[in-house]
């Protein structure tokens, strides 16, 4: 009997080292062609060639013409929450690493399967309209992760978009800008130090970097993105820091008060130092803190 019951005692610890092994893994990742076997908008024939480059303090992919999303799923314990992650840089390049696999990783380390979007960027050379080359790429992205949400054990109601930077600026247009296909609407945005204003400086950059010409008058309207949030916009998660000198903090505080106008549940967190491209944060600064808060946010808001 003593020796029966020192085999169960074995193997209920083996168990909970297992059940503790798992928690926190991270599956192999795996890469998924968004436009495999479908013809790709707004693109035309290039020599183009992607290439990986190191600025900002980090490696950023340029030349993009094969937009892909990489996927990170938890091993262990799943949330059922599918989050399509945009990494910055300006729409000329993509910060795919600090703001893209690094942020991956940590959420499907807590249990959120993260997907990371490779985008094409807007380029006259491979596109004859170059500003809808990085929304077209998001659209799919999401389609994509409704599509195979039971391949990765993902809710299909529980998918949204986190974006940083002009990939903040990328998920505020795929929110707000409604598609005809609610499956290519995200059900929660979460915009760190993202982009939403708009305003004489944001409409040069806006000109320089997304549309490369002169907005039209349509277009300047199209991208009041304050006016666009209404009674349907998903919750928000915002953070930013008020020292950012590249995307000041009124980009999330008006965007915040719009939404809470509109009676759409938001959390904000703002930093009083921290600057810009921060990625999953600093000890130094606290910027650190904002993914867990980011988790137990959408844990809850996605109950």
């Amino acid at each position: 009997m003593r020796l029966k019951f020192f085999h169960l005692c074995c193997m209920t610890g083996l168990l909970i080292c297992s059940v503790q092994a798992l928690a926190g893994a991270v599956a192999a990742p795996v890469v998924i062609r968004l436009w495999e076997g479908v013809s790709m908008p707004f693109s035309k024939p290039n020599q183009l060639q992607e290439r990986e480059v190191h600025y900002w303090g980090s490696g950023i992919l340029e030349n993009i013409t094969d937009p892909t999303i990489t996927v990170f799923s938890p091993l262990g314990r799943h949330s059922g929450i599918g989050v399509l992650v945009i990494p910055g840089g300006n729409y000329s390049g993509v910060a795919i690493h600090h703001e893209g696999y690094d942020v991956a990783r940590r959420m499907a380390e807590q249990g959120i399967t993260a997907a990371v979007l490779k985008y094409r960027l807007p380029n006259q050379l491979s596109s004859d309209q170059p500003s809808m080359v990085p929304l077209s790429d998001s659209r799919r992205a999401l389609k994509l992760m409704h599509d195979k949400a039971r391949q990765f054990g993902i809710d299909p109601m529980k998918i949204g978009v986190m974006g940083f930077s002009a990939g903040g600026h990328l998920a505020a247009l795929t929110t707000l800008w409604v598609s005809t296909d609610p499956d290519e609407q995200p059900h929660f945005s979460a915009l760190i130090y993202g982009v939403t204003n708009y305003t004489a400086e944001n409409e040069k950059w806006l000109e320089e970097s997304l549309y490369l010409r002169q907005l039209t008058d349509l277009e300047r309207n199209d991208n009041r993105l304050l006016e666009k949030v209404g009674p349907d916009t998903p919750p928000a998660f915002l953070v930013h820091a008020y020292d950012d000198q590249v995307c000041h903090v009124e980009e999330s505080t008006l965007y915040a008060q719009q939404l809470f106008a509109h009676h759409i549940p938001v959390e904000m967190h703002l930093f009083e130092r921290g600057g810009h491209g921060f990625g999953l944060g600093r000890a130094a600064d606290g910027t650190d803190q904002w993914p867990a808060l980011f988790v137990r946010w959408v844990k809850k808001r996605m109950q």
